[in-house]
């Protein structure tokens, strides 16, 4: 008998075991909502009343397997889902009381940022949202279950693309400039993910609005239809709308202090909290529309890969300025070498010693440069050149480098009268500066290193001299067509390097025009 209570005993035990462990396993599960209250509680449509959550989910798996090639980020999306059981996460949060619609109501606005609705699916989408409320639309199940799949997909779609859109831009500049290293922050996984989170979509949509008084002034002058007496409204508009995908992008300084050139202004700032302490004219690198013929003429690139610049263009790119040399040496590129230098020392013996130019072989000068064929096609190469310090060096008598790749600095410079000229673009690729012993005061400071550079400027007996900045000072090359100047009055300039061009026919691509 004991035996027997003990087997008794001991068996239910192991059965509560077992129930209290498929209990667990049924309470870890995720509930699924309940799809068919939801939707026909908000839509009255009798299509909706009968809905399985997982037949749903095979419909949604299918539907996003099929339209992935449609979406702009289909690896976040389809994860999501898959995390999610496959639920209509967006519709079910704000379909209730009209939320969709102002997703719609939003998408629809997007020209005022430049911006072509269609890019963001908006009839479609609306197309979609009104169906749901028409009684007569969706007639049966299997047409419920895939309205609904639709509708989803497109949503979270255009919301992440709209999203994206005004806080990083549509277009990343490194993916269609050849000559582009300003570091440009995209939209990572956590940012875009955030939509699905979302309570309050009208309170969203309102805080991704640009506030940056810039973009404020270019929205307000393209709304309400500004032109350049230069231009007429249809190229007004369009300048308008590539400086507004330009200042969308996240690659605005922040430092305190930094030196701003803009290309297509020909000028130089030294900003300081926010404001111009000093400003001059500069030289920049030739461009490929220097005669504006083409101006907001489409690209012409059938492949449309990246646009391939002038040699000369000045790049764009964000550096650190650390040190000067004043009294510098040329370091001539092995281009001006080739297609310059070594042309013009065939055609006049004295033109290297004229010019203070020195020749390397290996490393060591050559003393008698009239026994070289400066004729030869590989002279350039062979060869290197070095113009030292004086009157006549290219650079001036100071340089202002900073690291990058493409080997350009800013520099003084013997050419003066370039800086009389309106249009500016005209140097090899590196910045000739108008004030630069302003600009040394601007990043030294008073002290001894400024006044050692102010003395060896004006020295009779010039030496290259090294001297690195107390702090050292960001520096911005960039490229901006259209803005607001202090006063508030809307200022224009030429498309120089037609790099209004390139963007403006990726914008107008974007959205199948």
């Amino acid at each position: 008998m004991n035996k027997l209570n003990f087997k008794f005993k001991r068996m239910t035990a192991v059965c509560l075991v077992l129930l209290v462990a498929s209990l667990g396993i049924q309470s870890c599960k995720k509930t699924r909502s309940d799809i068919s209250q939801a939707l026909y509680g908000e839509t009255k449509n009798k299509a909706f009343k009968d809905l399985q959550s997982d037949t749903f989910a095979v419909v949604l798996k299918k539907t996003l397997e099929a339209k992935r090639s449609t979406l702009n980020n289909p690896k976040l999306i389809t994860a999501f889902y898959e995390a999610n059981e496959y639920e209509p996460a967006l519709v079910l949060k704000h379909l209730p009381e009209g939320q969709l619609k102002v997703i719609t109501t939003y998408l629809s606005r997007a020209n005022e940022h430049g911006l072509d609705p269609e890019y963001f699916k908006t009839s479609a989408l609306n197309t979609l949202i009104s169906k749901f409320y028409d009684k007569k639309a969706i007639k049966s199940k299997e047409e419920a279950y895939q309205t609904l799949a639709d509708l989803e997909l497109m949503a979270a779609n255009s919301l992440i693309n709209y999203s994206n859109a005004l806080q990083f831009g549509v277009i990343s500049p490194r993916r269609i400039y050849a000559r582009y290293y300003t570091e440009t922050k995209r939209p990572d996984s956590a940012s875009m993910q955030r939509i699905f989170t979302l309570t309050d979509l009208k309170s969203y949509l309102d805080s991704i609005q640009p506030k940056d008084p810039q973009y404020l002034a270019l929205q307000k002058a393209l709304m309400g239809g500004v032109k350049d007496v230069k231009m007429t409204p249809e190229e007004s508009k369009r300048v308008l709308t590539v400086n507004l995908e330009r200042l969308r992008w996240k690659n605005k300084p922040k430092e305190d202090k930094y030196v701003l050139v803009n290309i297509a202004d020909y000028r130089l700032d030294v900003i300081e909290k926010g404001k111009s302490i000093l400003d001059m004219k500069v030289v920049v690198g030739e461009g490929r529309n220097t005669k504006f013929t083409d101006n907001l003429v489409e690209y012409d690139e059938h492949d449309l890969k990246k646009d391939r610049p002038f040699t000369r263009e000045t790049p764009q790119l964000n550096s650190v300025i650390h040190s000067v040399q004043v009294n510098p040496v040329w370091n001539i590129p092995q281009s001006i070498a080739t297609n310059e230098i070594t042309k013009s020392a065939a055609a006049d013996p004295y033109y290297l010693s004229n010019n203070n130019i020195d020749v390397y072989k290996d490393g060591k000068i050559i003393e008698d440069t009239e026994t070289i064929d400066w004729s030869a096609p590989d002279a350039g190469k062979a060869y290197l050149f070095k113009q030292r310090p004086g009157e006549d060096n290219a650079l001036g008598k100071i340089k202002f480098l900073f690291n990058n790749a493409s080997s350009v600095y800013l520099h003084d410079t013997p050419a003066k009268a370039g800086f009389t000229k309106a249009e500016r673009a005209l140097s090899h690729g590196c910045v000739r500066v108008e004030k630069p012993l302003d600009l040394a005061h601007a990043l030294f400071g008073d002290g001894s290193k400024f006044d050692l550079i102010k003395k060896n400027m004006e020295s009779n007996n010039p030496e290259a001299t090294d001297l690195a900045l107390p702090k050292k000072t960001p520096v911005y090359l960039t490229y901006f067509t259209a803005w607001a100047d202090p006063s508030g009055a809307l200022q224009f300039r030429k498309d120089v390097y037609g790099l209004d061009i390139v963007l403006y026919t990726y914008l107008q691509r974007l959205s199948g025009k």
